[in-house]
């Protein structure tokens, strides 16, 4: 059974627009999504507009039941690639037809965003009227704004930054909140409470603090870290009013910092230093090994966090690779304070980085086995390995994903590892992933297949892209702010383990995302 507070229900004789905001997920991920989150209060405070969730396997709205197919827009937030069937899913058990060419004006306007589609809206261009590229809560108002008058015609929505339109295959800029101090802050969150597990969410009984958006360490992997520069900042003093208002509306008194680089963030010290002094717990998902200090896990520790998340990603050489060049004994440094605070520790691998041998494996096998050792209990490591996945707007999205090569790695480090506290991906779920993330709106034909049929691997492998560096790209109509030239550079320097330090602390690269 769930129970939830703060949610909205207005009567429907009082609004112009009945607006179905679905996540193709689980409860328990989309209420743990704070974009998610922050769209549900934030259109809801217009007295004109009733957004109810849909959230899947539903395909009627928790708030009063409402079937996917009697509301006037339908939006999907999407932050996982794998997520795409079941779009297509809500929309066939909502009797809601899949092409956009077969709807009429009788059913709701689809629409989409969420960094997947950002990157790369051409696997679903077929089944969605309009998608949000980028930040969401600028053009989601001025969408609204224009469906009063327009309703779905969809050539009056062009001029709206942000908004791509597959009939018009229009090019189209990101939308970024410049100044997050003007940003959509929630200060009344929807709280949960249930038995069941599928509902308990990631951050349960928590308030979400908008630390920070972006990220311009430069990962050259990281497709998050290239959509969304530069790194934007929430005032400290604004944080802690805006976690003291949540307070006092929800009674909540655990803090979870969110952001690409929380541990990033200038002000870090002061911001937990001036929480804690209101009485906060503070947690937060995952920490930038560099950016931490034993003073930031010291209040983390006091705050009861268990676990610190890190990404060391792979061995020294194999991180230069990626732009990643964090030096060892950072790493042991942190980890060593890490295990003397009695802190769980959780670490990200990736394997099938751009020339990575059998050999780099082995080097690698070797390095986490010396990483768990330093823990007086073993099982209090646990190892996460995924394989590299080359994404759209990144250094990597001109290369390939081999899969007989990440099979081969993944076995050898399950049988190395299996005394270990261990988990490995399956490299099948990683070139699925990839072909999702890189490939062109033919792909929508095997996304539409899975609703009946599960595909073979054989299938899947026949979509696999194969791009080159002079290659038009199926995405090159997304404008996400940093430049094709720049990725170019940055794709030759992975090859000669070159570094592009973080432009934070030194010179700019005229990447193109910022004006500097």
């Amino acid at each position: 059974m769930l129970y939830e507070k703060n949610t909205f229900l207005k009567k429907h004789e009082k609004i112009d627009i009945h607006f179905g905001l679905c996540y193709p997920n689980i409860y328990k991920t989309a209420m743990s999504s704070l974009g998610y989150n922050i769209l549900y209060n934030q259109i809801n405070e217009r007295e004109d507009t009733w957004c109810e969730r849909i959230i899947y396997p539903d395909v009627k709205s928790i708030e009063s039941n409402t079937p996917g197919k009697y509301f006037d827009i339908l939006s999907f937030t999407i932050q996982f690639e794998e997520d795409y069937v079941n779009v297509l899913e809500i929309l066939k058990k909502s009797e809601i037809p899949l092409k956009r060419k077969e709807r009429g004006d009788d059913d709701p306007l689809i629409i989409a965003g969420g960094p997947c589609p950002t990157a790369n809206p051409m696997p679903l261009s077929d089944y969605i009227d309009l998608f949000i590229i980028g930040e969401g809560e600028t053009a989601i108002e001025k969408l609204i704004d224009r469906y009063k008058n327009s309703k779905k015609n969809l050539e009056s929505y062009l001029d709206i930054p942000g908004i791509y339109i597959p009939e018009y295959d229009n090019e189209t800029k990101i939308n970024i909140i410049n100044d997050m101090n003007d940003a959509y802050h929630i200060t009344q969150p929807v709280l949960s409470k249930s038995d069941d597990e599928d509902f308990q969410t990631i951050f349960n009984n928590t308030i979400m603090l908008n630390v920070s958006r972006g990220c311009s360490r430069g990962c050259r992997f990281c497709m998050a870290g290239y959509l969304y520069r530069p790194m934007r900042e929430t005032d400290c003093k604004k944080l802690i009013d805006i976690a003291v208002e949540n307070r006092n509306n929800t009674g909540l008194n655990k803090i979870t910092l969110i952001g690409a680089a929380v541990s990033d963030y200038k002000n870090l010290e002061n911001l937990t230093a001036g929480l804690e002094k209101e009485g906060f717990q503070i947690s937060t998902p995952s920490l930038r090994i560099e950016s931490i200090t034993r003073k930031t896990l010291e209040t983390l520790k006091r705050s009861g966090l268990k676990t610190v998340t890190l990404a060391p990603e792979s061995t020294d050489k194999l991180r230069k690779v990626i732009n990643k060049d964090i030096p060892d004994e950072k790493i042991f440094s942190v980890i060593h304070d890490a295990v003397e605070l009695d802190f769980k520790i959780k670490l990200y691998f990736l394997i099938g980085i751009p020339g990575e041998t059998l050999e780099d494996i082995e080097k690698l096998v070797d390095y986490m086995k010396k990483i768990a050792g330093m823990h007086t209990r073993i099982k209090n490591v646990k190892f996460s390995i995924n394989p590299l996945i080359p994404k759209p707007q990144t250094p990597l999205q001109w290369e390939t994903y081999n899969f007989k090569d990440i099979k081969n790695k993944t076995r050898y480090i399950q049988r190395e590892m299996k005394q270990y506290n261990i988990k490995c991906e399956s490299p099948k779920k990683g070139l699925m992933q990839y072909i999702l993330s890189c490939g062109n709106s033919d792909v929508g034909s095997i996304i539409e297949k899975s609703l009946t049929k599960k595909p073979t691997l054989k299938e899947w492998k026949e979509l696999t892209p194969d791009y080159r560096l002079e290659d038009d790209l199926p995405w090159s109509n997304i404008n996400v702010g940093v430049s094709e030239r720049f990725l170019k550079i940055e794709n030759r320097r992975l090859k000669n383990l070159k570094q592009t330090p973080w432009c934070e602390t030194g010179v700019c690269y005229n990447c193109g995302a910022c004006e500097k």
